[in-house]
C-alpha cells in the first residue's frame, strides 16, 4: 500500500503556532503520513517557489491550516500563502470536483476559510475537546480508511410479475396437483392410479376431470391409457413452487 503524502499549508503567525504546526506534522508521520513541512524540509539557501511548487504537485493532499492571518494573506494573495493559493487554485480548475485541498480550521471564534475553499468541508481543529476526533478523521482520509463503509446496493426486492408463478389458491388446478402429490410421495409407483384420486377429490368426479384436464394442458400432469395420471418434471416443480411441498 502507497504512503499517503500530504503538504501543509500555513502562515507564520506566531512560534507558539509553529510549533502547534511541527507538532501536528510530527504525528501524521507518525500515522503513516509523509508529511511535507518547510520546517524540516527546508534549509538556509533552498528556493522557497521551488519547494512550494514541488510539494503542492507531488503531494496526493495539501492541507491548509486556517488561520485568521492565513485567510487574510489567501484572499488577498500575499507572501508564500498567497503563491501556494495560486498554484492549489490552478491545480482546482483542472478538475472542477478536485478533494485535494482540506481546510483544517485553527482560529478561534470562526470558521473562516479563504474564498476560494468556502465550497470545502473543513475539519474543526480549533478546540480541543475535537482535536481527536478532527485528527482521526483526517487520518482515515489521507489513508481512505472510512470510519463506515458506504453498503452494497442490493437486489431488486420486487420480482417481476412474468417471473411470478400464478397463486392458485382456491383454484381446482391446485386442489388435483395437491392430491396428486401426496399420492405420488406415499408410494414408489412413478404414476397415480385415477381411482384413487378420485376417491380423495373434494369434488363431483365432472369437476374433477375438468381440473385434470386443466392440469394436463398446463403440462403439470399426463395421463396413460388406463387414465392413471403421471407428474411430470413441470408438475413437481409447480409443487415446489406453490409449498405443496417443502
Amino acid at each position: 500500500m502507497s504512503i499517503p503524502k500530504a503538504f501543509i499549508s500555513y502562515s507564520h503567525d506566531s512560534q507558539e503556532h509553529k510549533k502547534w504546526v511541527l507538532e501536528f506534522a510530527t504525528r501524521l508521520r507518525n500515522n503513516g503520513v509523509d508529511a511535507l513541512l518547510d520546517q524540516w524540509d527546508l534549509k538556509p539557501g533552498d528556493d522557497l517557489p521551488h519547494f512550494m511548487e514541488q510539494g503542492l504537485s507531488t503531494a496526493d493532499r495539501v492541507l491548509m491550516v486556517c488561520t485568521d492571518k492565513y485567510v487574510e494573506k489567501a484572499n488577498s494573495g500575499a507572501g508564500g500563502v498567497g503563491y501556494e493559493k495560486m498554484i492549489v487554485t490552478a491545480d482546482m480548475l483542472k478538475t472542477i470536483d478536485s478533494n485535494k485541498v482540506i481546510p483544517l480550521i485553527r482560529q478561534s471564534g470562526s470558521q473562516d476559510v479563504p474564498n476560494f475553499l468556502r465550497s470545502k468541508l473543513f475539519l474543526d481543529f480549533s478546540r480541543p475537546d475535537q482535536y481527536e476526533f478532527s485528527f482521526d478523521e483526517l487520518i482515515r482520509a489521507l489513508h481512505n480508511a472510512p470510519l463506515y463503509e458506504k453498503p452494497l446496493v442490493a437486489n431488486n426486492p420486487f420480482t417481476p410479475v412474468s417471473q411470478t408463478p400464478p397463486n392458485r389458491t382456491g383454484d381446482g388446478v391446485l386442489v388435483v396437483m395437491k392430491i396428486v402429490t401426496a399420492l405420488f410421495e406415499r408410494q414408489t409407483r412413478d404414476y397415480v392410479y385415477y381411482s384413487e384420486l378420485v376417491k380423495h377429490a373434494p369434488m363431483s368426479r365432472i369437476m374433477f376431470d375438468i381440473y385434470i384436464e386443466e392440469a394436463k394442458s398446463l403440462g403439470l400432469i399426463t395421463q396413460d391409457t388406463e387414465k392413471d395420471v403421471w407428474l411430470t418434471k413441470t408438475g413437481k416443480h409447480y409443487a415446489i413452487q406453490h409449498n405443496i411441498i417443502k
